[in-house]
């Protein structure tokens, strides 16, 4: 793929062997020419001049740089992983999600000096550093103080002094704050901040308080503390003395470091310039550019991963009362209550989408006399297996969660058609109709309540286990679509649930209704009110669990506390409301919807059927199940069993409960769900004999469903057939037609016909539902990522992947990238190496396309780590993901792959460069020389990428605008991190190599794109000493010969100073352009010069003195340029509407000037020598009149 043909850079390249080998000499293209050449490239139409560079090899450079583990924050007092979690896990799948969810973060910090110009400049940190908050090893405190509002010592009373949480930080750029909070939650944004720069003594000053000290400022203002003890006032006051102490040493060591190099000020000039300089504002500060730079270097924030959830509800349940009531006790001494136990379940539903969205909360707001109605039955509180569930007694006291009556709903697309719905259930009696028949007349007759008190008493003792629909109740929650809460809705009347429209499609229909006064008119009431209440929830809400039962930090661990409940939201499948995960969550939602008994012969009895559910690991006779179901209020936290609700007299029950299970770690072939039915007997009428009474249940069948099919959780909708009994070793049975089958007899009920219909929902962080991307974990797991594997099926698999679902790819992210990563390290063949990238693309682009690029840069910076380097084994993957891209910019290769890699190029550098970054220090290679830290081959890799690049930036950025501009700029940013890591003279030739692929006369937009790399590249945090050695050591420049030999844009200038030359010399070429392209070139060289002029490190004037030296060539450019530029071009200020549109930039009468061209290697005569002196900081202000 040959380059554009007036573009003849292979002619300027030396041989390959030598490029590879010599790179310590870091020599590449002599210079062709001279300035004047150079900036009449356009008229002349000359081969562009390239610059040769410095060996910066044996120059001090301080660019310090570390790995980091940074700690995973979480909301939870404990790990959400169970504890043997990781020992249980046997899928490569399951393991590596526990593993994304139980490691820290790895984080790359850049350490930023100011070396050369002043070595006892305190080191800056880049953002990663930044983020860590104080710098290691500087002094640091925190504590409670009492902070006095005041402007005056002498104002301040007893009552005006507020507690506030001070935390003593120290910032990146060395400078100490004190900011203070209104809690310990120091990671939140500071009530307001004390800067101790500005600070000029800390005193004792107890006149108004005990323990109080003053913060005196330079405005004259001050700041008035307190502590609560003498001992914590000296801490504070010795500290924070010790930190102005080190101010002033700074401060004195950069006065000493500008005298020893200005020298030879009087006094009185001194003192002088020190009042001129009071004044003084700094020349770019007038400039309105100025205002809109960011000088801080920190680019936007990224976020780790973090919980994210939709607009918080928190619904407290306060009481369900009835028109029926009465004294339940035995003695009729006690409050007056309802008449028997009810219960509530709490769930939302939105008809918009119709479907239910949130998992049930259960609540028992029973008065403590009608809960003991119920006989409890004794249940075993140890485990069925190892494999269960969270140690959940080990953390929190079993008795606080039984009766929950606080729960915080998260709803991620708030709108008005979503619906509070309560439904009430009591214990089993007999029909709806027959049982909710007192609770409808409006009569309060006591003789009504004690007959149904009798009958209650008589169901609570025999059948207190099953429960019976009773009523619902529904609300609104939300005014509009921006989750505004409807605090002053209530819940509608209690109306009595209809037998035959119980399901959740049936609640749904009669949601669609419940604004139409005339359908909700027809339904049957119940005379009764639920009280509950919603509200917003605040961010430091305490005392909650999530739905695993997990505390948060906030939590008071104490009998007295009451507990909030997070109920679990059914998100959406669609990416754009996905998450990566980030913590372990394993449940499984079990919905038993309708069973068709009614022409079946195998039992003379089965209409009031009650159905048990149980999750088993066995099908052998004696196996117990496992106690992972989550129990009920009043009951254990975990059950063997639940039962659904009963309907009485039905052959064809429909059910709408919903069951909810903490799945084992590993699932395998034997785990299933086990249903049994029972025909509930629920006659206790006296004509019958004892021993029917007696009998209260007989099983009518059994259904089971194994858990696991095709290595994948079974989910949504099942028809399964029941069986008349439950053999040893069920499972194995299988129908293999003409009336055969193998494994156990069973005998089928009403010929084996799918009579119950079930349905499931998983919502786990480590099982996943997509067939694609389970198969490529379980052929990873077979061949180790790929390494013995055949590349023909890998490949196979890996193309899969492009069908994954868009919500599983941003669920699974981390975990799905990091094995990508290393089936790209592990593998030896190509053709694998260019799928696994093409899959990344596919991802990266994925993630673009719904706008959820954020959690790609959360990744990178935070998730990614590259495997642990092996030569013998594995390769990095910076090695092979650079081969991996050349390969896929061939014009051959795919255009669609091509122009997404382009496009979110910066995914794939980014990567690089943090694999680059890890590679050298995990391996000890920082301490190696520069250009023997990494192979020739990468090397190779790396200029082959860029040269790879170019044309799709110089040639087809008309068809494919955006890519190009990306992949510009992506690229601009590897190279100027290449810096920190690469042999220099490489780096400087990449950029050689980039600027040969521009030629004068080109459109704007490669002017643009030029510019825009030149500007990021200059924008490194050493570009000052990247551009040493300056010629300090000679002494000071005292013939303007000498300043004309030095700082003329000749080329030993371009050698010594590589950037600013070639920086300088493309302004100086864009100069002959329009008027656009000069603009462009000047607002980049002139927002440089800004920067250089607010960087802190470099802010005394000597240091700004050296600075301006790099610039003095601009001089040069301006006089032979002068006709060419507007006022209108460069000034800032307003220009006189009456001055010509073309009138140039003027000089100062006292020194005209005529502009005739001239060559580049001199300047103009008439221009003052004390001049360039004083612009450089070597001449002396007071010696030339003004």
């Amino acid at each position: 793929w040959s380059l554009s043909p007036r573009l003849p850079c292979t002619s300027r390249f030396p041989p390959r062997s030598s490029r590879v080998a010599n790179t310590k000499s870091s020599k590449a293209f002599p210079l062709v020419g001279s300035y004047t050449s150079c900036i009449r490239w356009r008229s002349c139409m000359q081969v562009k001049n390239l610059c040769e560079w410095l060996d910066l090899a044996n120059f001090l450079f301080f660019f310090n740089y570390q790995t980091a583990l940074l700690k995973r924050q979480s909301r939870y007092i404990c790990s959400t992983v169970p504890d043997n979690a990781e020992k249980e896990a046997h899928s490569l799948f399951v393991t590596e999600c526990i593993k994304t969810y139980n490691s820290d973060w790895h984080i790359f910090l850049l350490f930023i000096f100011s070396p050369l110009l002043s070595h006892a400049a305190p080191p800056h940190f880049s953002q990663d550093a930044a983020s860590l908050g104080s710098q290691k090893g500087g002094i640091t405190k925190q504590g409670w103080l009492y902070k006095g509002n005041m402007n005056s010592a002498i104002s301040v009373t007893m009552r005006s002094f507020k507690r506030r949480f001070f935390h003593l930080i120290q910032l990146g750029d060395g400078s100490y704050n004190l900011n203070f909070y209104k809690d310990e939650k120091i990671s939140k944004e500071p009530k307001g901040s004390i800067f101790l720069d500005s600070c000029m003594g800390v005193v004792q000053n107890s006149r108004v308080r005990r323990f109080a000290f003053e913060l005196k400022m330079q405005d004259k203002s001050s700041y008035l503390l307190a502590a609560d003890s003498e001992l914590e006032m000296e801490e504070w006051i010795t500290t924070l003395n010790k930190i102005l102490q080190l101010n002033f040493e700074a401060a004195m060591q950069e006065k000493r470091n500008g005298e020893s190099h200005e020298g030879e000020y009087t006094r009185e000039a001194e003192i002088k310039l020190m009042k001129l300089n009071e004044s003084r504002v700094k020349l770019f500060g007038l400039d309105p550019d100025a205002q809109k730079l960011d000088f801080s270097g920190i680019e936007p924030e990224v976020k780790p991963f973090e919980e994210k959830f939709g607009k918080k509800i928190l619904v407290k349940c306060n009481d369900l009362s009835f028109n029926l009531q009465s004294c339940v006790a035995e003695n009729e001494e006690g409050p007056t209550t309802n008449v028997e136990p009810f219960f509530v379940t709490l769930s939302l539903f939105d008809i918009k989408n119709n479907q239910k969205i949130s998992a049930d909360f259960h609540v028992d707001l029973n008065h403590i006399s009608v809960r003991h109605m119920i006989s409890n039955t004794p249940d075993q509180l140890m485990n069925g297996s190892d494999d269960c569930l969270h140690r959940v007694q080990d953390i929190i006291h079993e008795t606080m969660l039984q009766y929950p009556k606080q729960g915080i709903f998260s709803i991620t697309c708030p709108h008005p058609e979503i619906f509070l719905v309560a439904r009430i259930e009591k214990v089993l009696q007999g029909s709806i109709t027959h049982c909710a028949e007192p609770y409808m007349k409006s009569t309060d007759s006591s003789k009504v309540a004690q007959k149904v008190l009798k009958n209650a008493k008589q169901a609570c003792q025999r059948l207190g286990q099953y429960r019976m629909p009773f009523a619902w109740a529904a609300r609104t929650l939300f005014k509009d679509a921006s989750g505004t809460l409807d605090k002053s809705a209530r819940f509608s009347a209690l109306y009595r649930q209809d037998s035959n429209k119980l399901s959740n499609e049936d609640m749904l229909k009669l949601l669609a209704d419940f604004r139409k006064p005339e359908k909700m008119a027809k339904l049957p009431v119940i005379l009764g009110n639920l009280d509950v209440t919603i509200d917003n929830v605040s961010p430091d809400f305490p005392n909650y669990v999530n739905s695993s039962y997990i505390p948060m930090r906030q939590f008071e661990n104490s009998t007295k506390t009451v507990i909030t409940f997070e109920i679990e939201e059914f998100v959406p499948c669609i990416p754009k409301h996905t998450q990566p995960f980030t913590i372990y969550n394993n449940h499984l939602y079990v919905y038993p919807k309708y069973l068709k008994y009614d022409s079946q012969k195998s039992f003379a009895k089965a209409r009031n059927i009650a159905v048990c559910i149980e999750f088993k690991d066995s099908d052998e006779e004696d196996s117990l199940p496992l106690k992972c179901i989550y129990g009920r209020p009043g009951g254990p936290i975990f059950t063997r069993s639940a039962f659904a609700t009963v309907l009485h007299h039905h052959q064809n029950p429909e059910f709408y409960d919903e069951i909810k299970i903490e799945l084992p770690t590993q699932l395998h072939e034997k785990h299933h769900l086990l249903f049994t039915f029972y025909h509930v007997s629920c006659d206790n009428s006296s004509k019958g004999s004892t021993k029917k009474r007696d009998v209260v249940e007989t099983q009518v069948g059994y259904s089971w469903l194994p858990l696991l099919k095709d290595g994948r959780v079974v989910t949504n909708e099942q028809h399964i057939p029941v069986s008349a009994n439950l053999p040893s070793g069920y499972l194995s049975y299988q129908d293999v037609g003409i009336g055969k089958h193998s494994g156990p007899e069973i005998k089928w009920v009403d010929g084996g016909k799918p009579l119950l219909k079930i349905c499931t929902h998983l919502v786990s962080t480590v099982y996943t539902q997509d067939q694609h991307l389970h198969n490529f974990f379980q052929y990873c797991q077979k061949t180790e990522s790929g390494a013995q594997g055949l590349g023909t099926d890998l490949v196979k698999y890996l193309k899969s992947l492009h069908a994954m679902e868009g919500h599983v790819v941003i669920a699974f992210l981390p975990t799905i990238l990091n094995q990508l990563f290393r089936v790209l390290t592990r593998t030896s063949q190509e053709e694998v190496a260019v799928n696994v990238t093409r899959v990344i693309i596919h991802i990266v682009a994925q993630c673009h396309e719904e706008g959820l690029d954020s959690y790609l840069r959360s990744y990178v910076k935070y998730a990614y780590k590259a495997e642990p380097y092996f030569a013998s084994e594995y390769k990095t993957v910076h090695e092979e993901l650079t081969k991996s891209m050349t390969t896929i910019l061939k014009p051959s290769a795919d255009f669609l792959t091509s122009n997404k890699l382009l496009k979110y190029s910066w995914f794939f550098f980014e990567v690089l460069i943090k694999s680059m970054a890890q590679h050298l220090i995990e391996n000890s290679k920082v301490k190696l020389l520069r250009n023997q830290r990494f192979p020739a081959s990468f090397h190779h890799a790396v200029e082959t990428v860029v040269n790879m690049l170019m044309p799709h930036i110089t040639q087809k950025y008309r068809d494919n605008p955006e890519a190009s501009k990306n992949a510009n700029h992506s690229l601009a940013v590897f190279i100027k991190r290449c810096f920190t890591f690469m042999d220099r003279g490489f780096v400087f030739k990449q950029i050689n190599n980039y600027i040969s692929c521009f030629a004068p006369g080109e459109p704007k937009t490669l002017f643009e794109f030029k510019f825009e790399f030149l500007r990021v590249v200059c924008n490194h945090e050493h570009y000052i000493p990247l551009n040493l050695p300056m010629p300090f050591g000679k002494g000071r420049i005292q013939r303007y010969q000498d300043l004309q030999l030095d700082y003329s844009l000749t080329d030993e200038f371009c050698k010594n100073h590589f950037l600013v030359g070639l920086l300088l010399r493309e302004v100086g070429n864009a100069l002959q352009e329009f008027r656009d392209i000069r603009q462009i070139a000047i607002s980049v060289l002139k927002n440089l010069m800004i920067k250089h002029s607010f960087d802190d490190r470099y802010a005394s004037k000597s240091h700004q003195a050296r600075i301006a030296t790099l610039y003095l060539p601009l001089f040069g450019l301006l006089v032979e340029n002068v006709q060419r530029i507007n006022v209108k071009d460069v000034s800032p200020f307003p220009v006189n509407p009456s001055s010509s549109v073309n009138e140039s930039l003027s000089l100062p009468t006292a020194n005209p000037v005529v502009t005739p061209q001239k060559s580049g290697n001199t300047l103009d005569n008439s221009l003052h020598k004390d001049l360039f002196g004083v612009i450089s900081g070597i001449g002396n202000i007071f010696l030339s009149p003004c």
